[in-house]
């Protein structure tokens, strides 16, 4: 691709024997309209408007985010006439790129495979300042993207997924390295948090479980046996983060303590009905407590899908996997 100065337009993907598009480039992205996409791949307009219904059909990518109307001078007869065109972004040019059945189409998959690839390996998309940071992460972070990526183009090439999974890669590189300590029994306790913790108060959490409990009523969610406690119970979950032994903390960090406060709520059974929803529920108090619940960026380091799946996790883990468990939520909190 050559910018063309000062005039706001590009030229993409030219080979020997394809043609040369004048496209726009606008808001960070270039936009071609479907006869432009036909003749770029070499087929109908009427083909690569089914792949574009297929595309948005499967929920691929949004048609709001990959759309925009330009104005285009079009000869009509001997008039020049002002015509509002639909133009597609980017993402949608390579959806239809690897989707396409022609002998440019595969040219273009050919062109598009090498120079993701190439991205990949040199490491462009990954995060710089975090490479810069940890050098053995960079290593770990480089090796499980080329390892996902390789699979994927041999698994999804014609499915234009390819853009999409350079994010994945890049975005949840933390999830990728904690699976695979995890999977190797190799999970550590590491950056943990050491700061003096404030730990729960019995009589609010009841209260803010018995607000809990209205709503999801409400909601049709819970009966009236939601947050019963059994043989007062909870206060021993929420005593468990106090435990001292030889004057000293048996949980010594805020992130132990959070992990094994969910740990106990789900395993324990301190109440009749709710156990996991309010494991997880005392799980972020105690985080939002001690102001631990977002990372630097501002972020959420627990958010609610991830909170599902762990709670469920720790639910039907055997009581010899408490450490791992224990091990695998201190994980997931402080590397956000």
């Amino acid at each position: 691709m050559e910018n063309q100065e000062n005039k706001g337009e590009i030229v993409i993907y030219k080979d020997d024997n394809t043609p040369e598009i004048q496209v726009n480039l606008v808001d960070d992205t270039v936009w071609l309209n479907q006869a432009q996409m036909a003749e770029l791949f070499g087929r109908d307009s009427d083909t690569i408007g089914k792949h574009i219904k297929n595309v948005y059909k499967t929920a691929e990518l949004s048609q709001n985010q990959t759309t925009a109307k330009f104005t285009v001078v079009q000869t009509e007869g001997e008039k020049q006439v002002k015509r509002d065109i639909t133009f597609y972004n980017l993402d949608m040019i390579i959806s239809v790129g690897y989707r396409v059945n022609s002998k440019r189409g595969t040219q273009f998959r050919i062109w598009a495979t090498k120079h993701l690839r190439d991205y990949l390996l040199k490491g462009y998309l990954v995060n710089e300042k975090r490479l810069k940071e940890n050098q053995e992460l960079k290593l770990k972070e480089l090796q499980q993207a080329v390892g996902l990526m390789q699979h994927a183009l041999e698994a999804k090439r014609l499915e234009g997924y390819e853009k999409e999974l350079l994010h994945i890669i890049t975005d949840y590189t933390n999830t990728w390295i904690t699976l695979n300590q995890f999977d190797s029994g190799n999970l550590t306790l590491d950056q943990v948090n050491h700061k003096s913790a404030l730990h729960l108060d019995y009589e609010e959490i009841k209260k803010a479980i018995e607000r809990f409990k209205t709503r999801l009523i409400k909601d049709k969610e819970a009966s009236n046996l939601f947050g019963s406690e059994v043989n007062n119970k909870l206060s021993s979950v929420l005593a468990s983060t106090r435990q001292t032994y030889g004057g000293k903390d048996v949980y010594p960090s805020l992130d132990e303590k959070a992990a094994h406060l969910l740990y106990f709520a789900v395993k324990d059974h301190p109440f009749v009905d709710g156990n996991k929803r309010i494991g997880a529920l005392l799980f972020i108090l105690f985080l939002i407590q001690n102001n631990y619940l977002l990372n630097k960026r501002g972020e959420r380091k627990i958010n609610d899908a991830a909170l599902t799946a762990l709670t469920l996790l720790v639910a039907e883990s055997k009581p010899s996997q408490k450490n791992v468990m224990v091990k695998l939520i201190v994980n997931l909190i402080n590397k956000k």
